[in-house]
């Protein structure tokens, strides 16, 4: 699929992964369409982008919605808002996504002293997979509407395969490939590929802040000695979007790390 003049819709796009990715396909020429939960942080890097695209002298049509995920009507009605506003929907990168860190169970002596709270799991999995699911299936929704097909990026995690502190964590991303694979099955034939994004460690924000020994722990175990680049995610996302044989599968960027 042509990236240039298409709409590209990015959830969790104010920051990090998702606003490098729109970065880059704004660049490309694409019509971007951000979804997060700050409108104020969401004007802000929707100017930074406009300023960037003017300098480099490429035409982008670049605006911000203020959305939910994990709430179906407020999803509902930001895909039906930006479908009217783009005119079409070609491309969803489902990107939105947190974390809530903590052992399953925490024992001291043999005596249990802490529990992953049901609110930290179920936190995770309205982001992480409900928001997920909601997202994919009101962008699947106009991409059948238009006959013109398109393509969903789900962002998992080399997590997926199970992590210590992460329960939720790595059941939500594991749960995005499982959706991914259905849903490549069901929508192909409307036109619509699906594909996912399994990064290991990438650096951003999150990992700038983390205790050096941590961050020398990650190393240790990634073949290629540092961590991930943002843009490194993006040019993946890009790949599957282009390449019109692509569906159903997902493709790890991870540097080789075995958790």
């Amino acid at each position: 699929m042509e990236i240039k003049n298409n709409t590209v819709v990015i959830t969790g796009g104010a920051q990090g992964l998702g606003f490098a990715m729109a970065q880059k396909f704004a660049l490309m020429g694409a019509n971007i369409a951000l979804i997060d939960m700050a409108q104020d942080l969401l004007n802000t890097v929707c100017e930074q982008l406009m300023q960037l695209t003017q300098l480099e002298g490429v035409t982008s049509n670049i605006k911000g919605y203020a959305a939910n995920v994990t709430n179906e009507s407020e999803v509902e009605n930001v895909f039906n808002t930006i479908n009217s506003d783009f005119g079409h929907i070609g491309v969803l990168i489902n990107n939105a996504g947190i974390l809530r860190d903590c052992m399953f169970i925490k024992a001291k002596d043999g005596k249990v002293v802490k529990k992953m709270s049901l609110e930290q799991f179920q936190s995770v999995i309205d982001v992480n997979l409900t928001g997920v699911f909601l997202a994919g299936r009101e962008a699947a929704s106009h991409m059948i509407e238009s006959g013109k097909g398109g393509v969903i990026v789900n962002m998992s995690s080399v997590a997926r395969a199970g992590n210590i502190g992460q329960t939720n964590y790595a059941a939500s991303k594991a749960g995005v490939v499982a959706l991914t694979t259905t849903w490549a099955k069901e929508l192909g034939r409307f036109g619509i590929r699906v594909g996912a994004i399994a990064p290991g460690v990438i650096s951003t924000a999150m990992t700038d802040a983390m205790k050096p020994e941590a961050k020398q722990r990650m190393l240790a175990v990634t073949p290629v000695g540092r961590l991930g680049e943002s843009d490194e995610i993006a040019h993946t996302a890009q790949y599957i979007i282009e390449n019109d044989f692509f569906t159903g599968r997902v493709v790890e960027i991870d540097g080789g790390i075995r958790l």
